[in-house]
């Protein structure tokens, strides 16, 4: 009598390929989430842009630059609002966080000059870059919609961390201190804006 080999749950999942971590959410859980983060971090950076404009706004170089991001920032937020209501995605509960922390982000840095107000730019930018890379990668074919919608952010997110670095972000006294608090900020806050 020949016993019949079957495979172990392990083989079964190797042959399957590597699947997401335990605790990754996938599905509806996955799409709520980069939803109601996006959402937040779009509107934490329409406030860092109004922060910035209500310093800066009558430099006649910087003004027009940081209002073109802010025009683009708010067509980022008005795209995730509407997907917050199709997706009946939970919108994150710390918005008022996000309008307090954004603006003096926003001045503070403004009021140390233009070049920190641009080193804040790239800071930020870049976190956000490596955010909606991730995030692009987690989205199969059936989410293409979203997935083009992210990757076209993205390359507005790029375009205004090049403007930063055209602007002296880097020539900012102490910009590698400056860029990497502002830098474990952003990442905090995605982190919390995803959860709460």
């Amino acid at each position: 009598m020949s016993r019949r080999k079957t495979a172990s749950p392990k083989a079964d999942r190797d042959a399957a390929g590597p699947g997401p971590l335990p605790g990754t959410p996938t599905g509806h859980r996955l799409i709520d989430r980069i939803v109601r983060v996006d959402h937040a971090g779009e509107y934490g950076a329409k406030r860092i842009y109004e922060g910035q404009i209500a310093v800066l706004g009558d430099d006649p170089e910087l003004g027009p630059l940081l209002r073109h991001m802010a025009e683009q920032e708010a067509e980022h937020l008005q795209a995730f609002e509407k997907l917050i209501v199709e997706r009946r995605a939970r919108p994150s509960l710390l918005h008022p966080l996000w309008h307090v922390a954004g603006f003096a982000l926003g001045a503070g840095t403004a009021l140390l000059g233009p070049r920190a107000a641009m080193a804040c730019t790239v800071a930020v930018e870049e976190v956000i870059d490596e955010h909606y890379a991730h995030q692009a990668e987690q989205l199969g074919e059936d989410e293409k919609p979203l997935r083009d919608k992210i990757e076209k952010f993205r390359a507005e997110e790029l375009e205004h961390r090049d403007i930063g670095l055209d602007h002296g972000a880097e020539r900012t006294p102490g910009y590698r201190l400056l860029s990497g608090a502002i830098k474990a900020g952003s990442r905090a806050a995605i982190w919390l804006a995803e959860r709460v």
